[in-house]
């Protein structure tokens, strides 16, 4: 009886062992609106996107189509810059680099768009145009004046003065301390955009053009007087971010104190201003390259009344998000989603009583020319011009009220007692591609709408369920539960550094995905810096295409997490570079083929932007051309390699057979001019271009050879391919970031892109290099672990390459941490570099994949970095390189089962814990094999 006993105790611990990990819920969940906009819910179709705040008194949507831009098709290329070229490189390699950037800022950056003329406007603002009186006077009436909140960090555009460029009049006031009397004071107003002239009681104190220096002028006491002083400020911005931005330490206050005293002893001038707008009409300030911009506004405005249960979420699974809450004994709901197969946003608002639902519609811009119109008793249109460019949009919204009325009031669409109410928006620009604007965005707006109001609700949320679950469906990710599973995500991130909560690197994991489907479908654009949203019409960097990392990172997910197909719009936009690059590769480096420096737009600019010191960077297309390639190595796609991506890699390899030189000090072949991304300045030869040349030549080869084509060129690229300047270790053990060992080891920059052979090349690898792992690993050791959110998630790859799982573990805690601590998530689990940066989101999604299973370096390496805090998990449809798919489980930090889906038909090389196994496959056969990698099929 005992025997069996012991049998059956053992049979149900086996069981418990082998049974499935519980599921959990994909969503992210709050109990509040949110109250700023890295707080809202990101809902995309890959062109329009919508940030849902989710409020209760008005419900504030946000939304984006992908093809709203600064800007207008032009030429971005000096004609003549190629004439200067010997001579950079020639002041480069006699270690003149000051001589080599100032001749390459004159004559080797990109054009500009059009600029106006600055001093004449200057002048009228200096001599008060437009005013009646002088603000900067003591008894100057301001009572009618509005008042706004600074300084503000990112701008004024941020606290209530949207698209604001020009001039703006700020006035404040302190008291003056009885045992300051006859001191002079410093006044601290921190960093101003972009130039002001600051009065104190109607005197002249100070004056400064520039946003890099903080403004301290000292106030002689002669200029003070007992009690109340005033202070005036013109500020005049001309474009970006506008007004008192203050100290990237956001604690610090804008203040007043002896100058024989210290901060210590200063009194903080009050965060209230108020201000006037003397003119908004700046002349045009020209720019290198074009900006990413916002559309619009929908805004719902409801009875105010008490709430409770609230509760707003996104669910993964459905792409659809939901705001619930009780009032007056009343549940409403609302659910949002944007519909790819029908093209619109679209919401439904219901509660479980008759005739309770009551609102009022209506859309905004932001930008200065918009106009909302009346179509028709239940819609209205929304249009906006970009200033100043070529590019202008329509939208329309549309209301459909169940037993309630909808009556158009003003510009605006009432709603009165309804029992349920559907809303449906569309959005269109006359972009039509980066050489034409002729589009027609009324009637693309309209053909939208008139084809989605055929169909009912429920069709329109099934069609879009449908297609959004048929890409999102192909993986799933469980990595167990934790006590924090029932916590809202805010509260989730907060913990999640300190907790075990394993699940909820598995739910960042898929709202990776999550977001690459939502802001780059096939047929769409690629996604930007931000994605597709944007609410700011200066946002960060643009909002663009930056390409010494973050374009690409946005991909780094697509293969291995199954989301190939998403790939797409990437590849289009490659297609589209290599023609304009053409030109740049020719008129700045006389060569063939086709170059991309570290920036483009939506109108396909190649040439070099910003600085000498760090635009002249000359390996994006090369570094884009790996895509193809993963791409063909991951689907075995033959057909795709020979028709889209061998020509593009080809034309690139073409350029760089042109463009490297020898270097006279070593006979070595190197790239420049050129930089090592954000350090180090204007050089000859960088580790990370030879990496990324290096692993170009290598694709192109193999590709030739598969393709049977261009031996010729194959013969060329190998002769090229063994002269290029190798890897180097340095004096301190570190992998060498330029051909001079110059590396600083207290150096803790963001960018670590002498690695870039580690991931996402794979120049450097265990098995080809150890010894230069060993080297770029200490590099990384010196760089350090902080970093900002995009730079975390790199490290997160790398930390899996170098096949130390706890190390990336360590990032993913940095990175899924309070954005306040820098860089890390906002409450909506953005990636904040900060600020908002998509790219983080991505690289993590990658780098927790690297974790799992590695497949660089010919054959399939299961677990190889994966962290003692994932001890338990499945992942099923996880792809690998040679067109293979996976189904695997593991238990105590150990593999216990694997399925291999061949979905080409190759050679099949498996290794894990010691051991390797080949078996050869069909292509659509699975292969199960069990915990000692043998095939049980």
């Amino acid at each position: 009886m005992v025997r069996y006993m012991r049998l059956a105790l053992v049979v149900a611990i086996l069981g418990v062992l082998s049974s499935p990990l519980k599921a959990q819920e994909l969503k992210l969940w709050y109990n509040q609106p949110a109250q700023n906009w890295t707080d809202a819910l990101p809902l995309g179709n890959g062109r329009l996107g919508a940030m849902v705040f989710g409020g209760v008194a008005q419900e504030h949507i946000q939304f984006n189509e992908e093809t709203l831009w600064t800007g207008e098709p032009r030429d971005y290329n000096q004609p003549d810059a190629a004439k200067y070229l010997p001579e950079i490189r020639s002041l480069l390699f006699a270690g003149k680099q000051a001589e080599a950037e100032k001749l390459a800022a004159e004559h080797f950056m990109g054009t500009k768009s059009s600029e106006g003329k600055r001093a004449g406007w200057f002048k009228d603002m200096r001599a008060l145009k437009g005013l009646v009186g002088n603000p900067a006077a003591t008894a100057f009436n301001d009572s009618k004046w509005k008042t706004i909140q600074l300084p503000a960090p990112s701008g004024w555009e941020t606290v209530g003065l949207e698209g604001v460029d020009g001039a703006v009049w700020l006035r404040n006031s302190f008291i003056l301390p009885a045992k300051w009397a006859g001191k002079n004071l410093v006044f601290d107003l921190g960093k101003i955009r972009d130039q002001d002239f600051t009065y104190v009681n109607g005197v002249l104190v100070g004056s400064m053009e520039g946003s890099t220096e903080g403004r301290k002028y000292v106030i002689s006491a002669d200029k003070l007087k007992p009690g109340l002083n005033h202070i005036a400020i013109q500020v005049l911005n001309y474009f970006d971010k506008g007004g008192l931005v203050g100290y990237k330490d956001t604690s610090r206050a804008l203040m007043v104190y002896p100058e024989d005293g210290t901060e210590k002893d200063a009194v903080k001038l009050s965060k209230s201003w108020k201000y006037l707008i003397q003119n908004e009409d700046p002349p045009l300030v020209g720019a290198f390259q074009a900006s990413y911009q916002p559309f619009g506004d929908l805004l719902l405005n409801f009875p105010a009344s008490k709430v409770s249960g609230y509760k707003r979420e996104l669910d993964l699974n459905t792409a659809i998000a939901k705001t619930s809450y009780i009032s007056n004994g009343i549940t409403y709901t609302r659910e949002y989603f944007v519909s790819k197969p029908d093209q619109c946003i679209v919401i439904r608002l219901s509660a479980n009583k008759k005739n309770s639902i009551s609102f009022q519609a209506g859309l905004r811009s932001p930008h200065k020319n918009s106009i909302v119109k009346v179509i028709d008793t239940t819609s209205i249109g929304l249009s906006v011009q970009v200033k100043h460019g070529a590019l202008r949009g329509e939208s329309i919204l549309k209301i459909r009220a169940i037993r309630g009325k909808a009556t158009v009031i003003g510009d605006k669409i009432n709603v009165n007692h309804a029992d349920e109410v559907f809303l449906y928006l569309t959005a269109a620009t006359n972009f039509k591609n980066y050489k034409d604007v002729s589009g027609d965005p009324i009637a693309l707006s309209k053909a939208d709408m008139a084809k989605l109001l055929k169909r009912n609700y429920s069709t329109i949320k099934e069609a879009h369920t449908k297609e959004y679950q048929s890409y999102f469906k192909k993986l799933t990710v469980n990595f167990g539960t934790s006590e924090y599973a029932t916590l809202p995500t805010n509260e989730r991130i907060a913990h999640f550094s300190k907790g075990n909560d394993p699940a909820f690197a598995a739910l960042y994991m898929q709202y990776g995905r999550y977001l690459l489907i939502s802001c780059s479908r096939p047929g769409t654009g690629p996604a930007n810096l931000q994605g597709i949203w944007n609410d700011l019409l200066t946002p960060p960097w643009g909002s663009k295409y930056t390409t010494n990392i973050n374009l690409e990172m946005n991909y780094w997910p697509a293969e291995s997490l199954n989301l190939s197909a998403l790939h797409e719009p990437l590849f289009t936009m490659m297609e589209e570079l290599s023609k304009t690059e053409a030109e740049t590769a020719k008129k700045y480096y006389n060569a063939p083929g086709w170059v991309l420096h570290h920036n483009t737009d939506i109108w396909r600019g190649t040439a070099p932007i910003n600085a000498s010191n760090h635009g002249i960077w000359v390996s994006g297309a090369a570094w884009l051309t790996k895509h193809v390639w993963e791409h063909y190595n991951f689907t075995q796609d033959t057909t795709f390699l020979r028709n889209r991506a061998y020509p593009l890699m080809k034309e690139v390899a073409l350029f760089f057979n042109s463009y490297l030189v020898k270097d006279p000090a070593t006979g070595y072949l190197v790239s420049g001019p050129t930089n090592s991304p954000e350090q180090g300045g204007l050089v000859m030869g960088t580790a990370m271009d030879h990496q990324i040349i290096r692993d170009l030549y290598e694709a192109c080869i193999k590709a030739s050879e598969i393709l049977n084509v261009d031996p010729a060129l194959r013969v060329i690229m190998k002769e090229k391919y063994a002269r290029l300047t190798p890897n180097k270790i340095g004096r301190f053990g570190q992998l060498q970031e330029w051909t001079v060992d110059l590396d600083d080891t207290t150096n803790k920059h963001r960018h670590v892109s002498h690695l870039w052979g580690v991931y996402p090349g794979s120049d450097i690898t265990w098995d080809k290099s150890p010894e230069m792992m060993k080297a770029a690993k200490q590099s990384l050791i010196y760089r350090g672990d902080e970093g900002t959110g995009w730079s975390l998630a790199w490290k997160i790859n790398f930390w899996s390459r170098f096949k130390e799982g706890d190390h990336a573990w360590k990032m993913v805690n940095m990175l899924i941490s309070p954005a306040e601590t820098g860089g890390g998530s906002y409450v909506n689990l953005f990636d904040a570099h900060p600020p908002f940066q998509i790219d983080g989101n991505f690289g993590a999604a990658a780098g927790i994949a690297e974790m799992l299973v590695q497949s660089h370096s010919g054959y399939i390496d299961l677990l190889p970095a994966l962290p003692s805090a994932l001890e338990q998990g499945e992942i099923d449809g996880i792809c690998t390189r040679g067109g293979f798919e996976l189904n695997m489980k593991w238990s105590k930090g150990k593999l216990s089962s694997l399925d291999v889906l061949s979905k080409a038909g190759k050679e099949c090389i498996l290794k894990y814990a010691g051991k390797e196994v080949r078996f050869p496959t069909s292509k659509g056969n699975t292969y199960t094999l069990n915990a000692e990698l043998q095939l049980m099929n």
